[in-house]
């Protein structure tokens, strides 16, 4: 690759703005404006949702946008704040009890950068596929848990009522009821207006700026009728001016007490930010989406919050919709909303003094309710009960034991759930299919020609060290139950792979099959599986005319309906390993 090609690989800002074309200026432009208004109230209410003052919040939207925007490869794709991030992050960084706003600034500062560093190595080493361990499953469970838990904790300020702090559903939902009887109506009221502009604000129009309508309505109601004297919590003073450099902390011990959430956040990040960037360009295919280059984008993103008074960020489902129905083309867009962001903390802070904490909490509340997925427990539920069981599980552990319990331990459940279907492959007996030479599974299909002498077995994945006694035990069975055994045709067509482990055993099998009278064939396999067979010297117990193309041609043989010399004319087809032209 010429040097001009690995600069735009790792810098796709050189593939799309060289060649920029005019037609894609206005919807970049509306798409820019649109989504950097919304970001406004977002920001300030998810910085508020992190633990964090509001202005962080839009911080978090400057610098991190604009690197995004150099090294992603999403032209759609809006970086920022999100809700899931947002409440990991405030959860994280509180049980740590940091001792004053500062020290804990400093480490959401520090958590920034190690989401950073964990996602721009993960795309410098290419381990973007790590992403796929977790399961669609766990993440609508763990998703669905932590919209709950966020939006009860936006319930103290739309109701304006004084909460225990608590991650654990049953215990905030117990602390509402408690606290009930101390409602502000008219702080409840303003968030009630707030939700029901945000909610059905769009079906005015998809660009319809309703978030901001939102605040300034908000802010009109608290102004002109001066409702803090009624006791209604406002936003106050929020600081202008462009972020100053900041840096995290280098403190090893805050590193080890902050990395497990860092992980946590990097990888449900990724995934949702990957989710939502793939389903968009699914919709253009004008460009190519690099899941490790997207890493990367995203490490560099988290860098310039860790340095610029930001916290975590990823890609937002909300947004990046609304990007692209305003007609973002390319990530100018992006450097639009950011250069809108930057003016409104040079020059309009000063104009959400009056914002109340309520409709902060109402764009959390709605943005929110729209995560919580109702439609695929019930699919899973009639089509696969495992993966029903991996959701409710996920859902259960996050709603009980908390966010980060959650994330790890679906984690944990997607993984095992990969390793118990990897040891416990799918293997089939088969039979001929009367009339025919197909051959197919005996327990699926009635009326085959079933032989007593002659066990047909297809193994459905690798044959590896973990699922070898699942195999052998499956085998042993179906021999035993044939007591005129005298033939074993192992079907080999689905074998992708065989590791050394699953060699050894499979010599043992033919050994013990051949001292007991049993004769074995392979049937159907591939290239790189027979390479190994011819490695191990597996071919050499079996025999080179005992390997066939196909299941029918080694029936033929058993059957002595083909000799020894037709054999030998097609072995030299079957048998060729890779060392061999």
């Amino acid at each position: 690759m010429s040097a001009s090609g690995i600069l735009k690989k790792y810098l796709p800002i050189l593939e799309w703005l060289p060649n920029y074309k005019k037609a894609n200026l206005g919807g970049d432009l509306s798409a820019g404006m649109t989504v950097g208004i919304m970001l406004i109230p977002q920001g300030m209410a998810y910085s508020m949702l992190a633990g964090l003052d509001p202005i962080h919040g839009l911080y978090a939207v400057t610098v991190p946008l604009l690197l995004y925007a150099v090294f992603g490869t999403s032209r759609q794709l809006a970086v920022g704040p999100v809700a899931m991030v947002s409440l990991l992050t405030a959860a994280s960084i509180g049980a740590l009890n940091p001792s004053s706003p500062q020290e804990y600034l400093l480490f959401t500062l520090t958590l920034a950068f190690l989401v950073g560093l964990i996602q721009f190595g993960m795309g410098l080493f290419r381990f973007g596929f790590v992403v796929n361990f977790l399961s669609h499953p766990v993440i609508n469970g763990f998703t669905s848990a932590a919209s709950i838990i966020i939006g009860l904790s936006q319930i103290k300020h739309l109701f304006r009522i004084n909460l225990p702090s608590s991650e654990h559903i049953h215990e905030m939902v117990v602390n509402i009821f408690n606290g009930i009887s101390e409602i502000h109506w008219i702080t409840f009221g303003i968030g009630v207006i707030g939700i029901i502009i945000i909610k059905y604000g769009k079906k005015i129009h998809k660009s319809f700026p309703a978030p901001l309508v939102a605040v300034v309505v908000g802010i009109l109601f608290v102004w002109g009728f001066d409702l803090t004297e009624s006791g209604v919590k406002i936003l106050g003073e929020v600081p202008s001016g462009l972020p100053s450099i900041s840096s995290p902390s280098f403190d090893m011990s805050k590193w080890v007490l902050l990395l497990p959430v860092a992980f946590a956040i990097s990888m449900v990040g990724f995934a949702e930010s990957f989710a939502v960037a793939k389903t968009i360009q699914g919709k253009h295919k004008d460009y190519k989406l690099d899941a490790n280059q997207e890493l990367i984008g995203l490490g560099m993103a988290n860098f310039g919050a860790a340095f610029f008074q930001g916290y975590p960020v990823t890609g937002g489902f909300s947004r990046t919709a609304v990007n692209d129905q305003a007609g973002a083309k390319t990530a100018l867009a992006s450097i639009i909303s950011m250069v809108l962001i930057v003016l409104t903390l040079l020059f309009f802070t000063g104009l959400f003094f009056y914002l109340p904490n309520s409709i902060l909490a109402a764009v959390v509340l709605v943005a929110v309710s729209g995560l919580i997925d109702f439609k695929t427990p019930k699919q899973l539920w009639k089509k696969d009960k495992v993966d029903f069981a991996m959701l409710m599980i996920t859902f259960l552990v996050t709603g009980t034991l908390g966010i980060e319990i959650g994330i790890v331990s679906g984690m944990v459940l997607s993984l095992l759930v990969v390793i118990y279907r990897a040891s416990n492959p799918h293997i089939a007996t088969l039979a001929k299919v009367p009339g025919t030479n197909y051959f197919r599974n005996t327990s699926r299909f009635d009326n085959l020609e079933e032989r007593d002498d002659v066990l047909m077995v297809r193994i459905d994945g690798p044959i590896y060290f973990a699922n070898l006694h699942f195999i052998k035990k499956k085998l042993d069975k179906w021999v035993d139950a044939k007591k005129e055994l005298r033939s074993v045709i192992l079907n080999f067509e689905s074998i992708p792979s065989v590791d050394s482990s699953g060699a050894h055993e499979l010599e043992d099998w033919i050994k013990d099959w051949k001292s007991k009278g049993i004769q074995v064939y392979i049937t159907g396999v591939r290239g790189p599986v027979r390479d190994i067979l011819f490695k191990w010297q597996i071919i050499h117990e079996i025999g080179e005319d005992h390997l066939y193309a196909d299941d029918a041609t080694a029936v033929d043989f058993i059957d002595q309906k083909l000799d020894s010399e037709q054999v030998k004319k097609i072995t030299p087809y079957i048998i060729q390993t890779s060392d061999k032209k």
